[in-house]
């Protein structure tokens, strides 16, 4: 048994109940084999065994009243995973489905995403099993001051810089950062996707989408492509899926689909601008259901409890570009084979780990341009970074000046993750590449610690 075959079976021995840790630790680990031979000294160090296994992992109780003055009780959570190279970073996830397992899998995908963007951020994760979806602001806020009193004893600007995820907006972050202003009475860049009036950065909000989409031009660029006449499926409707949307509008492409848990609308007109403002305001302001949008749109058609990737599959829908953006392991198998004979060329993931590993082996049987997670939706987490500095610095940069470094960011995690895998011997494969970029810089730190 090789050193990485016995690492992924250990660690599936250790948390047998955690799938998706299992299967991101499974899929980082199996495309790092090349390294075991190129670096002996990580083989000696115990690198590989370290790496997967957190720093710290804080479960704690949140309770809160809700409107009628019953008490509630949900569980909050945060992986604080690996700081090698810089404070732990990574958002708060608020969605019913939450626990230990997951957020193990998001932080340790953090690690290596944070490493790719070249700026010094650690990897975490957290969140709670609460669930935002039709609670009231007050509701909101109650939750948020009561998770924030434990929270706020883990986490600094120096120390560990959390942001927000799936259910985790900009409401959800200021009443988590104004409580923690209050009973810390410190007024410090402790989290990132803040609104503009009190430390946010321009472009935030839109830095995942965007980056996404900046990613998925870098591949098709490749291939002498690009955008333009180009049609498009987006999986999600929240901020990542929202500012893609725009994205692909900016550079000539037509996005046709956006989905929630629900429901999915196909508008074979494409939804542009005024449409995409639509879904902004039902989604952000409203907090109403996508399924509205058809209400609304003649052009379109909705599919109630469909994913996009089933009404490609079932509907023989042809698009050019996916850009998952919505959750993990939404596109199986059979929906990559589908996409694949309706005529995608391109897959750049939105949200994290979205494809499972049997699509992302169909997608590599076609040739298909394929950026994980980890590389494609690096922008959020890159502009976080950006966030970080501004703060520590009490500057406040241009939205032209931000957008010019994110575009610059994500063509330099596309550079190093071609460089990577040319040099291990699998050249234009997106996932080794990243994957082995990320790891070496962390490894090295660690390496350079000691046995800590």
């Amino acid at each position: 048994m090789s050193v990485i075959d016995g690492v992924i079976e250990k660690v599936k021995q250790l948390d047998p109940n955690e799938f998706e840790f299992h299967q991101a630790v499974e899929e980082v680990l199996e495309s790092l084999k090349p390294t075991t031979k190129k670096h002996p000294e990580f083989v000696k160090a115990k690198i590989y065994e370290r790496i997967v296994q957190p720093d710290r992992m804080l479960i704690f109780r949140v309770p809160w009243l809700d409107d009628k003055g019953e008490v509630q009780v949900n569980r909050g959570f945060r992986v604080q995973f690996n700081n090698a190279i810089g404070p732990y970073k990574g958002g708060l996830r608020f969605h019913p489905s939450v626990n230990l397992g997951i957020l193990k899998f998001l932080g340790f995908e953090q690690i290596f995403k944070n490493s790719l963007t070249t700026l010094p951020m650690g990897g975490a994760k957290g969140g709670s099993d609460f669930d935002p979806k039709g609670k009231s602001d007050n509701e909101v806020m109650r939750f948020c001051q009561s998770f924030m009193r434990e929270l706020f004893r883990h986490i600094g600007a120096d120390v560990d810089v959390p942001a927000g995820d799936i259910g985790v907006g900009g409401r959800e972050i200021g009443y988590l950062f104004g409580y923690y202003k209050k009973i810390r009475n410190d007024h410090t860049g402790v989290l990132t996707g803040k609104g503009l009036p009190y430390g946010g950065s321009l472009i935030r909000p839109e830095a995942t989408g965007y980056g996404c989409v900046y990613f998925a031009a870098e591949m098709l660029a490749t291939r002498g492509l690009d955008f333009k006449g180009k049609t498009v499926a987006v999986s999600g409707s929240g901020n990542v899926a929202q500012y893609a949307v725009e994205k692909v509008n900016e550079l000539g492409g037509k996005v046709i689909s956006l989905c929630d848990s629900s429901s999915t609308i196909i508008d074979e007109k494409g939804i542009d601008s005024d449409k995409c403002s639509y879904v902004m305001d039902l989604k952000n302001v409203k907090r109403g259901r996508i399924s509205e949008y058809a209400d609304k749109y003649s052009s379109a058609c909705c599919y109630v409890g469909e994913s996009i990737w089933d009404v490609i599959k079932n509907q023989g829908v042809k698009v050019d570009v996916a850009l998952p953006c919505a959750t993990q392991n939404e596109i199986e198998g059979h929906h990559a084979e589908a996409l694949m004979k309706n005529g995608c060329v391109c897959i750049s993931e939105g949200a994290n780990m979205p494809s499972t590993p049997e699509a992302i082996k169909i997608y590599q049987e076609y040739y298909a341009l394929y950026g994980p997670g980890k590389a494609a939706n690096a922008g959020g987490v890159a502009t976080s970074g950006l966030e970080m500095s501004q703060n520590s610095m009490r500057l406040s940069w241009s939205r032209t000046e931000v957008d010019a470094r994110l575009r610059e960011i994500m063509k330099n995690i596309h550079k190093t993750c071609i460089q990577a895998s040319e040099t291990y011997g699998k050249k234009g494969d997106y996932v080794t590449g990243a994957n082995i970029a990320g790891f070496l810089k962390v490894a090295n730190a660690m390496l350079a610690y000691g046995v800590v």
